[in-house]
């Protein structure tokens, strides 16, 4: 009997539970070794391709109960078979990017909140990181399971220095190899006026097309004219949206201070509620070139129309 799909507000934090999610979300090859036959030794190799999905209705609620057949996986116009499919939860691994720069001023103390808002969301199993940016960027606290731990390391930062959001972003997706769990997301809260990083934008939008990372950023923006504004600060929101869109993440804007809180929260809900939907390519090539994700949904009778977002894509493996 088939399930019929139901919708989750953004606000109900409460309602998290520890499910468990049955695949990872990273694309790879996957080596098989096979019993030797007479001395013969075989080895298989697949590669397996896993993008999360979120999937919101026209009022933005999350949609779950969407099964197998309610989805359509494209990579680069070819449509794949869907082998295996998870709407359930799994631990993370998340690692948060802080901006302490100058230029967050006051901003620091919602900042704050912010960060203790999101980790509340955290269950059993999750752990995160802490890296704080100013003039560059420095891991604050490694893994760790305990949210306290990193409060307390953002409980004393004083801003000050320039912003190397960029340089963050390389030390995030660096400490994000020692996770342990399958499911990773980097949060960003910054006002995105990168002005100091030894990386450039081009080159980190590379580098995220590589990792197997979410990442989700919230713009904290100065509620003035943009005539007080530097051409950093001008730039932050663009440059925050597009890093997070190019891995089924996105950046949300705070019109106040005061809403970034309730952003955090949303942000860990929708890490959450996510479908991952897993196949094996129809193109074996191993050339590392770039294959283009797109994912359709098969509308439900009944719904407004659904709105989904994934990862827009993965290299192919090169051997």
């Amino acid at each position: 009997m088939r399930r019929w799909p139901y919708l989750f507000p953004a606000f109900c934090v409460a309602l998290l539970s520890g499910f468990r999610l049955l695949d990872t979300s990273r694309a790879g090859a996957q080596s098989v070794e096979l019993p030797p036959a007479s001395g013969i030794h075989l080895r298989a190799e697949t590669t397996l391709v896993l993008i999360p999905v979120s999937v919101t209705d026209a009022s933005n609620r999350f949609v779950l109960g969407l099964e197998k057949q309610d989805f359509q996986v494209f990579e680069d116009g070819a449509e794949q078979r869907v082998t295996q499919f998870s709407g359930e939860d799994a631990p993370l691994s998340v690692g948060l990017l802080v901006d302490i720069s100058g230029s967050m001023g006051a901003k620091i103390d919602t900042s704050r909140e912010a960060a203790a808002q999101f980790l509340k969301t955290m269950n059993a199993g999750d752990e995160a990181f802490l890296i704080e940016f100013s003039d560059r960027a420095e891991l604050s606290q490694g893994f760790t399971e305990d949210s306290e731990e990193i409060q307390n390391k953002l409980s004393s930062v004083e801003p000050e220095g320039l912003t190397a959001l960029l340089d963050a972003v390389d030390l995030g997706l660096n400490e994000m190899k020692k996770a342990r769990n399958p499911r990773k997301a980097l949060l960003i809260i910054s006002d995105g006026g990168d002005n100091h990083s030894h990386y450039s934008s081009d080159e980190i939008k590379s580098l995220i097309r590589k990792a197997d990372v979410q990442i989700y950023a919230m713009g904290v923006f100065e509620p003035y004219s943009y005539l007080t504004l530097s051409t950093a600060e001008l730039s932050g929101p663009r440059l925050l949206s597009e890093i997070s869109e190019q891995t089924g993440g996105r950046a949300f804007a705070a019109r106040q201070f005061s809403d970034l809180p309730g952003i955090a929260a949303r942000i860990g809900i929708e890490l959450r509620n996510q479908y991952v939907l897993a196949y094996t390519p129809s193109n074996q090539v191993r050339d590392g070139k770039y294959r283009k994700v797109e994912v359709k949904l098969k509308q439900p009778p009944g719904l407004s129309a659904l709105k989904a977002r994934w990862r827009l894509g993965y290299y192919a493996p090169t051997q």
